[in-house]
């Protein structure tokens, strides 16, 4: 492949061309929310540990908390996304985060910061936006639009984990929680201004949506899959939370080290999705999550044998494929089912994989424990088998 090749392949240009005036502004408030996520997000485990006094196990509950909500809303999202204004559901998505980094400011200790991180855990979106983007372009170019809209969320974050790192340095988290809940804010605003999209009007009626759903239950191969998103799901939070206290407890390094390196990896998933997206509609959706997996394995390796800046920077790049499974999973349920019944199908795939995820950082946790190691080295044996069956079992 030529350099010429290669650019056009990470071009985001073509790809704001192909979303219309919805999908941009779906596009602007997932950015803009993104950003105020990442002000927090990637440092909070250090947050956790460093300020609040909480032990691995204890971050590992914290997060264990944010999935079963997630798993919980999700499957919800799913079935409201088919039948009413998905519109209003995405609205409701980002408003039940903006209360939550006002509870991480005003807690005490890592118990306080339970009720904020079951309101971040709930997850309305994903299917939502899913379906709405499914049902808006055309089929040939649907793997490209949901990596063009998801890239809203590492592009957000390139440079808000660095500036989360500095301002909690200079200023303190307080603060930095207080500017992610008026991004939050910022972001719900934006949606208002999305047209409605409401399946019973655009798609079929509701007899033949419930025979979709009974349909889709029956389907053993779409089942099938979902178990397989559930396992790499599991693969990616076992690890995920503690990589900022491995950077912190290995490498010695501190918060704004580990921000900007934070920033890397969602600069990373930015770029790994255009280029995905475009190889999973030249080519087959499953070999673009069997390629996200192996780098997610090849980034692990990098990470526990050097501990050089300028490596780790790299390796945080090949990391961002970690934020990618959501997509890709999305681009090859969403296309396989009826219309009446997307964001439900969808949605089915995305709860499985929050449930296991669910207990992966609470595992995660008692084997760091043992040894800071033990996570990584699991994930990266679990992303290398996933990655040979995506790419020679998966459609």
């Amino acid at each position: 492949m030529t350099f010429t090749q290669l650019r056009g392949y990470l071009s985001l240009r073509p790809l704001l061309g192909l979303l219309n005036r919805d999908l941009k502004l779906i596009f602007l408030a997932n950015l803009i929310g993104s950003f105020g996520d990442g002000l927090y997000a990637y440092i909070m485990p250090y947050y956790m540990k460093n300020s609040l006094g909480a032990s691995p196990v204890e971050v590992g509950l914290l997060y264990a908390t944010t999935n079963v909500f997630a798993a919980s809303t999700l499957l919800t999202a799913g079935l409201f996304g088919d039948r009413f204004d998905r519109k209003k559901i995405l609205v409701l998505g980002w408003l039940a985060w903006v209360p939550a980094p006002l509870i991480f400011a005003f807690a005490q200790d890592w118990v306080q910061m339970l009720p904020g991180m079951a309101l971040w855990g709930v997850f309305l979106g994903p299917p939502v936006s899913a379906a709405y983007i499914i049902t808006t372009v055309k089929p040939e170019k649907v793997t490209l639009a949901l990596a063009a809209v998801s890239a809203a969320f590492p592009l957000g974050y390139i440079f808000s984990p660095a500036l989360g790192g500095y301002l909690a340095g200079n200023l303190d988290m307080q603060f930095v929680f207080f500017l992610a809940f008026g991004f939050y804010a910022f972001a719900t605003v934006v949606l208002f201004f999305v047209r409605s999209q409401v399946p019973l009007r655009t798609e079929q009626k509701d007899d033949v949506k419930q025979n979709s759903r009974r349909a889709f239950l029956r389907n053993r191969k779409l089942l099938l899959f979902s178990a397989f998103f559930g396992l790499v799901m599991f693969s990616m939070f076992l690890f995920r939370p503690f990589i900022p206290t491995f950077l912190a407890d290995v490498y010695g390094y501190g918060g704004f080290e580990i921000g900007v390196l934070g920033s890397f990896s969602f600069l990373g998933s930015a770029v790994l999705a255009i280029a995905l997206g475009r190889v999973g509609d030249k080519f087959k959706k499953s070999y673009a999550l069997a390629a996200a997996l192996v780098l997610v394995a090849f980034s692990l390796v990098l990470l526990l044998l050097v501990g050089d800046f300028r490596v780790l920077l790299v390796m945080h790049l090949f990391f961002g494929a970690s934020y990618l499974s959501w997509p890709l999973m999305s681009a090859i349920i969403g296309p396989q089912v009826p219309a009446s019944a997307r964001a439900f199908s969808v949605a089915i795939p995305l709860t499985i994989g929050m449930f296991t995820s669910a207990f992966a950082p609470h595992v995660g946790g008692v084997l760091y424990e043992a040894s800071p190691y033990y996570p990584f080295i699991l994930a990266i044996a679990a992303s290398m088998l996933l990655a040979v069956f995506a790419f020679t079992r998966v459609e």
